[in-house]
């Protein structure tokens, strides 16, 4: 019961009694044996109002027992005492705040980050762990029926249908497994950065370097098992582009999953608008509908053309297409055709420049995305002190 006297009890957004004396004194007493704090509740407590003539006891909506204890409390002594220990509490706050918080270094704070990020993503199975089992998966079984495709008439069609499956297998699959455990990590990020550990700067650096070395490893091990057994373009530059054009889609819906993770209020929305923005850039990349023949309001300028994988399928199929040499049946004889023209009469590929520069673009666009987000979140610090006072004014 010595407890409870020091108890300030609160309801309605407004300081109303302090202990059981003041409400004894107020016409609301505690019944013997019967807890304090569930009578107190019970009195102030509009969400399961009883009827008048059962609520306390004496005919007292909830309404007029609030009303009678804010009126008390406001000319109470005991309201004073608590102004006076609350102004001293201010006192030492404010006190301790101007004395000059030690932070640690920028370099330091992205190492402990990285260390940390690096930890979690290694004991995390569900994670890229699972993404390499299931991609190792889907590359063995496209390497099956794709084996060793050739550079028949038939080819043409087969590698675009292989290279394009591929990359979008890739692109969902990482969302599918990669949002949830950002989600998870971003709700860390915002509680700490509150508490102003580290920057946002920090936290994209160690974000960046702790998972580079697995998405390499996504792109390359699952990557080496397609190009080989499907026989595409041999060369180790070739492949080195291949894996440096899979490393570019991983680290993309990476940064489209920060983009989005930073607006969406939950995990539901969040898959919904990243997964449409995916399938979008799908659709307008230039594979399902030809450049070409895509219709140019709205969907080829601007969105092929912001289109990530738009430079994604270019790049690839530059990559394999342009030096082979393919064999096409025609009026009962053979003919060769060269890969450069495959890529421009049969899928419309932009041969102004080269591979490089798509890969560029990618990469360009991944760094557009992460400054987004840091945008985002700068955006967001300073206006939620605004956001917060129109709520309370509306409360």
């Amino acid at each position: 019961m010595k407890h409870t006297e020091k108890i300030l009890i609160n309801g309605q957004k407004q300081a109303l009694a302090y202990g059981t004396s003041f409400f004894a004194s107020n016409g609301f007493p505690c019944p013997t044996l019967h807890n304090p704090s569930d009578h107190y509740l019970r009195i102030i407590n509009k969400d399961f109002e009883q009827d008048a003539e059962e609520g306390h006891g004496k005919g007292v909506t909830t309404e007029e027992a609030i009303g009678t204890l804010v009126k008390s409390y406001r000319s109470s002594q005991i309201r004073k005492q608590v102004q006076k220990e609350v102004e001293k509490i201010g006192e030492i706050d404010s006190g301790a705040i101007r004395k000059q918080r030690i932070h640690a270094s920028f370099g330091t704070q992205c190492l402990v980050l990285l260390r940390r990020s690096s930890l979690q993503l290694f004991r995390d199975i569900s994670n890229y762990w699972l993404r390499l089992a299931v991609f190792i998966v889907i590359a063995i079984s496209i390497g099956s029926i794709y084996y060793d495709i050739g550079t028949s008439n038939g080819s043409i069609q087969g590698r675009g249908s292989l290279l394009i499956f591929f990359i979008s297998v890739l692109t969902f699959m990482t969302l599918v497994g990669g949002f949830s455990p950002l989600l998870e990590e971003m709700k860390v990020f915002e509680r700490e950065r509150l508490n102003g550990h580290y920057g946002i700067t920090a936290f994209l650096v160690g974000n960046i370097f702790s998972a580079a070395p697995y998405m390499l490893m996504v792109s390359l091990i699952p990557g080496g098992i397609a190009y080989y057994l499907c026989g595409l373009h041999k060369g180790l530059e070739r492949f080195l582009y291949f894996t440096s054009l899979l490393f570019a889609i991983v680290m993309w819906v990476e940064s489209l999953m920060l983009v989005v993770g930073s607006v969406s209020p939950n995990y539901i929305i969040g898959m919904f608008l990243a997964g449409g923005v995916e399938g979008l850039m799908i659709l307008t990349g230039g594979f399902y509908r030809l450049p070409n023949d895509l219709p140019k309001p709205l969907w080829k300028y601007p969105l092929h053309y912001v289109s990530f994988l738009k430079y994604t399928f270019q790049g690839s199929f530059k990559n394999d297409f342009d030096g082979l040499t393919f064999s096409i049946d025609q009026d009962g004889g053979t003919r060769t055709i060269s890969g450069r023209q495959v890529l421009i009469d049969t899928w419309h590929v932009e041969m102004g420049h080269s591979k490089w520069v798509d890969l560029a673009v990618m990469f360009g666009m991944i760094v557009l995305y992460r400054v987004l987000f840091l945008a985002i979140t700068k955006c967001k610090e300073k206006l939620k002190p605004f956001v917060a006072s129109i709520s309370a004014r509306r409360a």
